[in-house]
């Protein structure tokens, strides 16, 4: 493989140096010198769809409940048939077990009950929507739930289990919050005589960035969450807060067993990103405070000292179990003294018995996804199906992306239907990055494009997200056969205040230009030269400033006429933008006070991205090896009108690629 060097260029990512991205890390990811091509089962049109929806997601690939002894012994699987279950609780008779799973399609949370010993599986709550954090009432008669229906933002449900009928307790009149801001209500624990729901909510709070302050906002764009403590009958009355603290997060409250106590952890706001984070996850930790429930006073210390301490619960003789994550502490603990390690795998949720003698939780594994696995279809005119990271259609038929959940991040190319796996470029070749980096996913060749033509891809290769602030990054365009790449600027491996960090390319429609974005160190401290996107002449091979703003991840509409971009438009919020090729007339397409962005074109020329404005769909410190656990793809038209949720999972989702049938059709023929 050939490689050239030419121009001296620039570099900038979405979020500053020491922030991360949905894909900046997967578990046992390991370097392949020479990733061999996946063997792809050729897949045709879909006789009754409109084609294929690509979309990545970032959750557990397994989940499997289990249930054993408090002290941990005789553990057994709680269900025969397994598919993909989580967040199990026990009814107040200890007789059944609430759970939340994936039963009917990979995503879309639903709500069944099974008995203790396996039996009487039963489906309650079944819908596209998000169903989640079902709890039973002491009478056994109705179940407290977390739903996104009507809305996609997470509200207080109640079921009664005998008619079916279903009513909304926290988006009423009587509950009405400020739209613009958080407003998800999450984990309903019922009071002991039925009388109460508490559960914890983030509504009024803040959209707030992780990290250290700097230049126009904080280090992170990553959301944390501020959550209080409130209560409400279950007919929907006597709405009101319990307890709350400014700054910090209180959540998964419990009930004691004469009802006069809630129990909770507290952390702050930022050690709920440190603790689903697992470089960070050592340095968080969380205290377990119970309040009284009439007044909100009368605090108590339950379980203080280092460690993230979560899932709360009472047990009898005012003993205190809890689940504990980290290293060295990792397990199920209570105040008496019990210690049950789990470090040997990742369990998650536990719930014990009203009697204390029984503990059901749930088993993950971080198995990626294989490609092609069917997930649930949010949008019954087309399959969805799981892919890799940056994928993208080409006018030939062709789809190029990145393989660094199922290789090494180097760039791949397949026909539409699957066919002819070949590989456009090996990062492992290049001089450029470490293995070890690659393996964390802050290293790659990133962000692959198309030429018009088909006949080039364009790529970022270096060290990306939390990476690039010690690493360079440098455009490479290569052949779509992969005979030849060549390098487009320079950077350097140790990034110092001199040095860009260049990535994240796009092909203009006439493929004589390359538009992309920069970063430097400098941008922290206000260096506006060191920001914002550029455009690379390939005939030139000469550089205009195209924005000086906290622009990234450009991209030429298929016609040409536009770029997306997105934008940092305030110190906590990044929006999805257009402009013309030449900088001109700038539109700001979203406005929903979240973060908006990872745009793309469709092919018929309109514009998929993720959004956080439906806010969390669950308690922001309860998750694992996530990063921006509210994302939800949104489709637009190219003048943001017409706006469409295309998912609606407790999971983050990103990464879309509409395939249409007929680029599936012209795959078929070409591979005959």
């Amino acid at each position: 493989m050939r490689f050239s060097t030419s121009v001296a260029l620039l570099g900038l990512a979405l979020q500053p140096a020491l922030a991360l991205c949905p894909y900046a890390e997967q578990m046992n990811l390991e370097k392949k010198s020479t990733p061999p091509p996946h063997e792809h089962t050729p897949r045709k049109a879909p006789s009754d769809k409109k084609g294929i929806f690509y979309m990545n997601r970032i959750a557990p690939g397994t989940s499997e409940l289990y249930i054993a002894n408090v002290d941990g012994t005789d553990e057994r699987p709680l269900l025969s048939n397994p598919i993909y279950e989580y967040h199990p609780t026990f009814s107040p008779d200890g007789e059944w077990i609430t759970f939340t799973g994936e039963r009917n399609g990979d995503g879309n949370s639903d709500i069944y009950r099974v008995r203790t010993d396996g039996s009487d599986l039963e489906e309650l709550v079944a819908t596209s929507s998000v169903e989640d954090s079902a709890v039973m009432s002491p009478n056994g008669k109705q179940i407290a739930y977390v739903s996104t229906a009507n809305g996609y933002k997470a509200n207080i449900w109640v079921m009664d289990l005998e008619s079916g009928k279903k009513w909304n307790l926290t988006d009423t009149v009587s509950t009405a919050a400020n739209d613009s801001l958080p407003n998800g209500y999450f984990r309903p624990a019922w009071s002991p005589d039925g009388q109460w729901i508490a559960f914890s909510s983030d509504r009024n709070s803040g959209w707030y960035g992780h990290g250290d302050p700097i230049f126009q906002g904080v280090t992170g764009w990553e959301h944390t969450q501020e959550l209080s403590i409130y209560a409400i009958r279950p007919n929907g009355s006597d709405f009101r807060p319990v307890v709350s603290k400014s700054g910090y997060c209180l959540g998964s409250p419990k009930w004691s067993p004469n009802g006069e106590r809630i129990l909770f952890y507290e952390m702050t706001r930022e050690n709920t990103w440190n603790a689903h984070r697992p470089e960070s996850l050592n340095s968080a930790n969380s205290t377990l405070v119970s309040v009284k429930f009439s007044t909100g006073a009368d605090r108590r210390v339950e379980v203080e000292g280092a460690g993230v301490k979560t899932f709360p619960q009472y047990l009898p003789n005012s003993t205190v179990a809890y689940l504990a994550k980290g290293s060295g502490i990792e397990g199920f603990h209570t105040t008496a003294g019990g210690y049950v390690n789990t470090s040997s795998e990742v369990i998650r949720s536990p719930a014990w018995s009203t009697d204390g003698k029984k503990v059901v939780y749930e088993k993950t594994a971080w198995t990626i996804r294989p490609m092609d696995k069917k997930l649930y279809s949010w949008d019954s005119e087309w399959e969805y199906r799981f892919t890799d990271v940056f994928p993208q259609l080409s006018n030939t038929n062709k789809i190029a992306l990145t393989e660094k959940q199922l290789g090494n991040s180097s760039v791949v190319s397949f026909n539409a239907n699957g066919t002819n796996e070949s590989l456009i470029y090996n990062d492992m070749e290049s001089s450029f990055i470490d293995a070890s980096s690659v393996a964390m996913g802050t290293a790659g060749a990133f962000n692959p494009a198309w030429s018009s033509d088909g006949n080039w891809v364009t790529f970022g290769v270096g060290f990306w997200f939390q990476g690039r602030a010690t690493g360079g990054g440098w455009l490479v365009r290569a052949t779509a056969n992969g005979t030849y790449s060549e390098v487009l600027t320079e950077s350097n491996t140790t990034l110092s205040s001199s040095v860009i960090n260049s990535g994240f390319p796009s092909f203009s429609h006439d493929g004589k230009k390359i538009v992309f974005r920069i970063w430097g160190t400098n941008s922290t401290m206000g260096d506006r030269s060191q920001l914002g996107l550029r455009v690379l002449d390939l005939e030139t091979r000469k550089t205009s400033v195209l924005t000086t703003e906290w622009d990234n991840l450009p991209s030429f509409s298929p016609d040409g006429k536009r770029i997306v971009f997105t934008r940092k438009t305030s110190d906590y919020n990044y929006d999805v933008c257009t402009m013309r090729p030449d900088g001109t007339d700038v539109k700001v397409l979203t406005s929903s006070g979240a973060n908006d962005a990872h745009a793309v074109w469709t092919w018929d020329g309109r514009i998929a991205f993720s959004s956080g404005m439906f806010g969390f769909q669950y308690e922001c410190a309860l998750y694992d090896q996530t990063f921006q656990p509210y994302g939800q793809i949104i489709v637009m038209n190219a003048d943001g009108s017409n706006k469409r949720v295309l998912t609606d999972s407790i999971w983050e989702d990103s990464m879309p690629l509409y395939v249409p049938n007929s680029a599936l059709k012209a795959s078929a023929k070409v591979h005959k």
